[in-house]
């Protein structure tokens, strides 16, 4: 079955770039093509992709606010395309549920692999850039935390979850796979795949990249730390 996607840009040579390169795989279908924010809400009402590649400077509704509007409608993975690599709005992006961005002068296989990435549920948190916004995000909502704590005991978040389920928190913020998480806990990725579902599901997380967001926000990990998200 292939992976259905609706693709999102003002600029014409853009959308249908885009559209080529994933046209000519095998399991990726281009169900629809976009122009504005507007359009690409209504297309992803209409077709029920599994990914929606978003420009996030749109005419008529921006792609924040199309992103913002699937992720709430729907189970639509997003992923924002930008110019620029330190783009403002990004970081309301990942707030708005989007699993992560890519550039614009992406290499097309990096596309397609952002593309099954993102369908198959994990989010992009490779790239350095994608690392760094995600612990500058971190670092803005803790400092909103601290402030709010400061007028009463702020609610433990993480004492939902069993020890195991943290520790699997923590490797997911520090950027394993789930190879890679089973190959460190010695246990199988099936089991792996469990606890994963169950941290997002009791901490009412959407995706990855917010259950990384949470594992910063909730002082789990440090941005920065040796060895965390973020540090080489």
């Amino acid at each position: 079955m292939s992976l259905r996607v609706v693709v999102a840009d003002d600029q014409e040579l853009v959308r249908s770039g885009f559209g080529m390169i994933l046209e000519a795989q095998p399991d990726i279908e281009v169900v629809a093509e976009a122009g504005d924010g507007e359009q690409a809400v209504a297309a992803v009402e209409r077709h029920a992709p599994d990914v929606a590649l978003l420009d996030i400077r749109m005419p008529v509704l921006d792609g924040l606010e199309a992103a913002r509007r699937i992720c709430a409608r729907s189970g639509c993975k997003v992923v924002m395309l930008t110019t620029f690599d330190l783009d403002e709005y990004v970081y309301e992006a990942l707030c708005a549920g989007a699993s992560g961005f890519l550039l614009k002068d992406v290499r097309r296989e990096d596309l397609v692999h952002a593309v099954r990435v993102v369908a198959a549920g994990d989010s992009l948190l490779a790239p350095a850039v994608t690392r760094r916004l995600v612990a500058d995000l971190v670092r803005r909502r803790r400092a909103e935390a601290a402030a709010e704590a400061a007028a009463g005991a702020a609610p433990r978040r993480l004492d939902v979850l069993t020890a195991r389920e943290v520790e699997t928190l923590r490797m997911l913020a520090r950027g394993l796979s789930n190879a890679e998480i089973a190959t460190t806990l010695f246990v199988s990725e099936h089991t792996v795949k469990t606890h994963v579902s169950n941290v997002l599901g009791k901490l009412g997380l959407r995706d990855r990249v917010q259950a990384v967001i949470c594992a910063y926000e909730t002082g789990l990990v440090t941005p920065g730390a040796p060895g965390e998200l973020g540090t080489p």
